[in-house]
C-alpha cells in the first residue's frame, strides 16, 4: 500500500493505478473511495470490504476534518493512530492511502465552503450547527482529489449520507455520480450497539448501559410498525433512555428515509433517528421501520 500526504503525489498515485489493470488494456482500472476520520474499526473495514468487492482498486483516506467540529466538540480529543490504522488497511488489501494534513487540505487562504440545504436541517443539523457544511466541503474536495468511480460512506450516519447524495446530485459531479455512492449497513457489536469511534469514551460502566440504545430503538420500531400511536411512544423511548442512564436524548424522531422529512406515523419508507448522550459522549444510531427493519 502506497500513502500519500500531498496532492501532487496523490494525482500521481491515481494515475498509476488508473493504468495497473490487469489482464486489458483497453479500459483504465476502476477505484473505490472509502473516505474515513481513522480511528478505525470493523465497521471501516466492511466499507473497505465492500468497495474491494466492486472496484479493482481501493483508495482510503484518513483526515480529521477541523471544519466539521463544533467549538465545544471533540477535536482534539479525537483519536489520531496513522500507523495503526494504515496496516489495518494495508492487511484489507487498500492500494492507496491518502493520509493529508490540514494545510494541505485547506491552504493558506481557502475561502470555500460547501452548503447542503433541506437534508443537513434538522437531527445532527439543528445540534452540531455548521458540521454538514464541513462535511459536504470535505467530501467533495476529497471527491475531486480522488476522482473515484463510487464511494462508500456507511449508514450508521444516515443524514451523511444524505447530505452527501444531495451534493453529488446537486453539483453534477461525475466521479462519482451520485448513482455511484455507496450506502452500507450498519455495523453493530454484539449487543447491538453500532460500532463508532466514540464508543472508546465509554467507560465500562457506560458502555454496558449503552446498550439500551438499540435494544430501545428496536422495540420502538417495532411498536410504531404495528401501529401504535408514534408521539407517545417516541416519548417511551426517550423516558427508557434516560432510565438507563443516558444523560440527555438530542433528539428521537421518525423521518421519511429518502426526504429526511418529520413523519407523524409510518409511511411505508420510515426511519427512527435517535441522538443521545452518555455522560459527555454523543451517541447517534437509526434503524429502518416495518419490512427492512432492524437495519
Amino acid at each position: 500500500m502506497q500513502t500519500v500526504t500531498t496532492i501532487a503525489a496523490l494525482r500521481q498515485a491515481v494515475e498509476d493505478l488508473r493504468a495497473s489493470r490487469s489482464g486489458t488494456e483497453e479500459a483504465a482500472a476502476t477505484l473505490a473511495l472509502v473516505p474515513t476520520m481513522g480511528a478505525l474499526h470493523e465497521g471501516h473495514l466492511t466499507l473497505v470490504r465492500e468497495a474491494a468487492s466492486h472496484a479493482d482498486h481501493v483508495v482510503a483516506s484518513i483526515f480529521v476534518n477541523p471544519r466539521q467540529f463544533g467549538p465545544n466538540e471533540d477535536l482534539d480529543a479525537y483519536p489520531r493512530r496513522l500507523a495503526e490504522d494504515a496496516a489495518r488497511l494495508e492487511a484489507e488489501g487498500v492500494a492507496l492511502l491518502w493520509a493529508p494534513g490540514v494545510e494541505a487540505m485547506y491552504p493558506a487562504g481557502y475561502a470555500t465552503n460547501v452548503s447542503v440545504a433541506g437534508v443537513s436541517a434538522g437531527l445532527c443539523g439543528a445540534d452540531r450547527p455548521g458540521h454538514f457544511d464541513g462535511v459536504a466541503t470535505v467530501v467533495c474536495k476529497l471527491f475531486n482529489q480522488v476522482r473515484p468511480d463510487m464511494a462508500f460512506f456507511g449508514e450508521k450516519d444516515w443524514q451523511q449520507l444524505a447530505v452527501i447524495r444531495r451534493m453529488a446530485r446537486d453539483l453534477d459531479l461525475a466521479q462519482p455520480h451520485v448513482d455511484a455512492i455507496h450506502g452500507v449497513a450498519i455495523v453493530r457489536e454484539a449487543d447491538g450497539l453500532a460500532m463508532s469511534s466514540r464508543n472508546a469514551y465509554l467507560s465500562p460502566l457506560q458502555r454496558e448501559a449503552a446498550a439500551t440504545l438499540p435494544l430501545a430503538m428496536r422495540e420502538t420500531a417495532a411498536r410504531i410498525a404495528g401501529g401504535q400511536d408514534a408521539a407517545q411512544t417516541l416519548a417511551a423511548l426517550e423516558d427508557a433512555l434516560l432510565g438507563a442512564g443516558f444523560a440527555s436524548v438530542d433528539y428521537a424522531e421518525l423521518r421519511d428515509a429518502d426526504t429526511l422529512e418529520l413523519l407523524a406515523a409510518d409511511n411505508g419508507n420510515a426511519r427512527l433517528f435517535v441522538a443521545a448522550r452518555m455522560g459527555s459522549t454523543r451517541l447517534i444510531d437509526n434503524m429502518a421501520i416495518g419490512r427492512s427493519q432492524p437495519n
